[in-house]
């Protein structure tokens, strides 16, 4: 497949999906392409320009991004965007290369709505839960897939409501943060580094240095969820690289996240997915992919 030229091929692993990519330019809204990037230790893309709105989330990992000049450093809960006329360069730690989800759109409204959310082109925010955020992001992601007449629509809306979600969940940058929220995203950030070699919340605690009932209190105000649901998500994000990149199967891949039973595995991936391994990857791999996009060069 040939990848549009607005598409970065600096990753290590990627989960796209390409909707619309010749949207006529009167219409109200299109939903272009988007995905889930991890990003090589020395990606870095310089742009003087984009064909498209684009929206970015930082979920891992640390980086920076440059927005017509002004520097903004990247980190969990960061979410940037760009468009056309907007000069950006971004760029990961390689000490901590970033996984960031990504939405490309355009058309009559795309600006305005963009806006409103609070990120106008050229801006960042800072969200928090941003589990929410990659909630929508996911679910873009899956439904992208679906055979439904009427799936564009419903794909259509995620993109406003997430745009809506970034608005209602963008908290003021947290540059004097309360000892808690500090804690929290110190906490957070072992959690990420160490999801696949950890079992449960109670090894979670225990190496961040507090008690299992602290770190489900600060999860749940800060995160609105639990230590253990965090966990999971970032199992099953990596059990979705696997069996799509590496071609792994179900058991496989159940093994190499420590779960002794493929059942289990196979649950707790479809509590986070909605769909089976199985069915996830049929879906995934009959998305229509992207053909040559020369009329953009």
């Amino acid at each position: 497949m040939s990848l549009p030229h607005f598409v970065s091929n600096q990753v290590q692993q990627a989960r796209r999906y390409f909707l619309d990519l010749s949207p006529q330019p009167e219409v109200p809204l299109a939903l272009v392409c988007g995905g889930r990037e991890r990003l090589n230790p020395d990606y870095l893309v310089q742009r003087t320009d984009f064909p498209f709105f684009c929206v970015e989330l930082i979920v891992e990992g640390e980086g920076e991004v440059i927005l017509n000049g002004v520097r903004r450093a990247l980190y969990p809960g960061v979410a940037f965007a760009y468009g056309p006329g907007i000069q950006h360069t971004i760029r990961t730690s390689p000490e901590k290369p970033m996984l960031k989800y990504y939405v490309d759109f355009t058309g009559r409204q795309a600006e305005a709505l963009l806006t409103a959310s609070g990120l106008g082109p050229g801006l960042s925010i800072h969200v928090s839960p941003v589990e929410e955020i990659v909630d929508l992001f996911e679910n873009l992601q899956r439904d992208s897939a679906s055979e439904h007449p009427i799936a564009s629509e419903v794909c259509l809306t995620l993109l406003q409501l997430l745009l809506l979600k970034l608005r209602e969940r963008a908290i003021p940058a947290p540059v004097a943060e309360p000892r808690a929220l500090a804690t929290y995203r110190r906490a957070r950030g072992l959690l990420e580094q160490n999801a696949l070699l950890w079992q449960s919340a109670e090894q979670a605690a225990a190496a961040c240095g507090m008690t299992q009932e602290y770190l489900s209190r600060l999860f749940r105000k800060f995160g609105h969820t639990t230590p253990y649901r965090f966990l999971t998500r970032i199992k099953m994000g990596r059990a979705a690289e696997l069996l799509l990149d590496a071609n792994m199967k179900v058991q496989e891949v159940a093994e190499e996240l420590g779960f002794s039973d493929p059942f289990h595995f196979s649950r707790s991936f479809k509590r986070v997915y909605g769909a089976s391994p199985e069915q996830f990857v049929r879906r995934v791999r009959r998305t229509p992919q992207a053909p040559p996009f020369s009329h953009l060069l």
